[in-house]
């Protein structure tokens, strides 16, 4: 009965530490872009500023919007925050370690996204149905590309759950693999598309010829908006906790260390998603937006580094046995 009450603390703390620190990971990736660029840029909290201000004020609803419209945020909301809170970040073994799976993963992922694009072309501007088709030409290519890296990291481990993966990574030895080299570029990628950030998309700009994400809300205002904003926030410290519990898992605690190796884990994970949003904001200033209808050769060299990748670790593994 202890442990699982220290479990449960333990799953409740990851929950509530991604949902706190998302805001501030995407103002450091603002800050650090505005001080490549030279500017002195918002502060770090400033994230945290306008989902207070977005709460405080009215939602406006068209007078058409269905039922849809209206209840797509706390969906989204939901949805991206139980993907984001099954990711092990300081910890392994917590109480709910057994539903990370890779596959349930992006089943999660791919329902947010299903509703974005649904309440995107809900009130039936032109805006909003042209963000949906894009959103979801992005998804039919950036989603093969991730099953497959997960399948990768599956047949190396020998396991689709995302804490046993990051433990196997941390007790096996030290070796070069290329596979996992390919599938850490292939779900760079991906996550660069599924998070609209350059060069995919500009989360910084409104103009109508360019924007995926941003035309799928424009319709919404006030406590929709800020819901969603989140979401969007999660999405990406999901993405950066995914990428370093699959391939730099180190420093994480393993399941039989105990509440006393906890705070030693949440600080090398948080060092961690610091240097993650430098990084994404230091790549944004080092590159131009590409065009819409180049997205798909980039997502396809995605896929192609992903095929790579599990056909070495499927060729590896039969040799190995």
């Amino acid at each position: 009965m202890r442990d699982t009450v220290i479990l449960l603390f333990g799953q409740t703390i990851q929950m509530f530490l991604v949902l706190l620190i998302a805001p501030g990971i995407a103002g450091i990736t603002r800050r650090v872009k505005a001080r490549f660029m030279r500017r002195q840029g918002a502060p770090i909290i400033q994230p945290y500023r306008d989902l207070i201000k977005l709460v405080r004020k009215e939602s406006v609803v068209a007078q058409n919007a269905s039922w849809l419209f209206r209840s797509a945020p706390y969906a989204i909301l939901a949805f991206t925050w139980v993907a984001a809170a099954l990711v092990p970040t300081f910890a392994s073994g917590l109480m709910f370690n057994w539903a990370a799976d890779a596959l349930a993963l992006v089943a999660l992922l791919g329902a947010a996204r299903a509703l974005l694009a649904l309440a995107g072309m809900d009130v039936g501007t032109s805006f909003g149905g042209i963000g949906s088709s894009r959103e979801m030409m992005i998804a039919t290519l950036a989603e093969p590309a991730m099953l497959l890296v997960l399948l990768t990291m599956a047949l190396t481990a020998g396991t689709t759950r995302l804490p046993e993966v990051a433990e196997f990574l941390i007790s096996a030895p030290i070796t070069v693999r290329v596979s996992l080299a390919l599938a850490l570029v292939a779900l760079i990628i991906v996550a660069l598309a599924e998070n609209a950030r350059i060069p995919v998309d500009n989360p910084a700009t409104h103009l109508e010829l360019t924007m995926v994400h941003e035309a799928m809300v424009l319709e919404y205002s006030g406590r929709h908006l800020a819901m969603i904003e989140m979401a969007a926030q999660l999405k990406l410290v999901l993405y950066i906790s995914l990428i370093v519990c699959l391939f730099l898992p180190f420093g994480m605690a393993p399941a039989n260390a105990g509440p006393a190796a906890w705070p030693v884990g949440m600080a090398v994970y948080l060092v961690k998603l610091v240097l993650g949003a430098a990084l994404l904001g230091a790549w944004e200033v080092s590159i131009a937006k590409m065009r819409v209808f180049r997205v798909g050769e980039f997502l396809g060299g995605a896929f192609v580094f992903a095929f790579l990748a599990i056909l070495l670790a499927f060729v590896t593994r039969e040799v190995l046995n």
